[in-house]
């Protein structure tokens, strides 16, 4: 059964908020581009206006989804976890032995996940990939006969089809859950989520230019530093803690969630660019202009998004 999500008086609001920002950040970026005229300013400013051009197409689309109901954005994120995963399967060389195994992480294990996470089959959804799919695609490769660094290549499926499919339907996950006095509501807490974990992402990049000094884990992430974290992590904290209105949290709730997601968030960029970096490259693709690929967007999101679902389907 799918879920139909509400569009009320809330909703309507955060709508006009986030596009009026959008409008304020595009005005601002035209503004300093007339403006600022040293070299290294004016690259500063086409990178952030690229970014702004992008979040303008990321909201529409993402905005499009929810508004289409659930069905919508289960939709939206089954095409951006093949995206992703695709991206992550590039940069990691498979052998002839692994292609069928391929197929099946693709074309069978990505579509059934989301298959149970929207027909509400929790039971199945929650052990589907980290059981079932675990242990049929090591299968589905030695039946092929090539050993050659099995354990390597089976594990590099394996990761992928765990962060790119199954932790980020944990984000849409959040739309099958009965919340008493929430119902119809949880599009609002999924965009509460995405909001959250990527204004963090954007806080910290902004306070890393402007103040960055110290930086934290040079060899994995060069513009990673202690000042653009703590402001990046506070800002957004307060940001989500604002929105308490639309979650069934109360403030200090509402607080502490937003803290949470945005440290684990902030590791799963981290790590996801380790393997960037063991790759030897910058970044994952170039879907989106000014944002790198689909990877790029989504990897704080792929270590938030499973420990915020999980979390709220217990406590609430």
């Amino acid at each position: 059964m799918f879920i139909n999500i509400a569009i009320d008086k809330d909703t309507i609001m955060l709508l006009i908020g986030i596009f009026s920002l959008l409008s304020f950040a595009s005005l601002i970026g035209f503004i300093l581009k007339r403006a600022l005229k040293t070299e290294k300013q004016r690259n500063i400013v086409a990178n952030l206006n690229s970014r702004i051009k992008a979040w303008w197409v990321m909201c529409v689309v993402f905005v499009g989804a929810l508004l289409t109901g659930g069905i919508g954005s289960y939709v939206l994120f089954s095409l951006i976890s093949f995206m992703a995963l695709r991206e992550y399967i590039t940069l990691t060389p498979t052998k002839k032995g692994d292609h069928r195994a391929l197929f099946w992480a693709f074309f069978v294990i990505l579509p059934l996940n989301y298959y149970f996470l929207a027909t509400q089959w929790y039971g199945m959804y929650v052990v589907f990939i980290p059981v079932y799919a675990f242990i049929f695609l090591p299968i589905r490769t030695v039946i092929a006969g090539d050993y050659e660094r099995f354990l390597e290549r089976t594990a590099k499926i394996q990761w992928g089809l765990m962060v790119c499919v199954y932790c980020i339907s944990a984000a849409p996950a959040l739309l099958t859950l009965s919340i008493p006095g929430y119902e119809g509501q949880n599009g609002k807490l999924l965009f509460f989520l995405v909001f959250v974990v990527q204004m963090s992402d954007v806080c910290q990049y902004i306070f890393g230019r402007l103040f960055g000094r110290r930086k934290i884990s040079p060899n994995i992430s060069p513009n990673k530093t202690v000042e653009g974290f703590v402001g990046g992590i506070i800002t957004a904290t307060l940001l989500g803690t604002s929105l308490w209105w639309i979650t069934p949290f109360n403030i200090w709730q509402a607080a502490g969630f937003s803290l949470l997601i945005t440290v684990i968030g902030f590791f799963g960029d981290l790590t996801m660019s380790a393997i960037k970096r063991d790759r030897g490259i910058k970044d994952y693709g170039t879907t989106i202009k000014g944002h790198g690929g689909i990877l790029d967007r989504i990897d704080s999101l792929c270590f938030s998004a499973p420990v915020f679902f999980h979390l709220v389907r217990y406590f609430f």
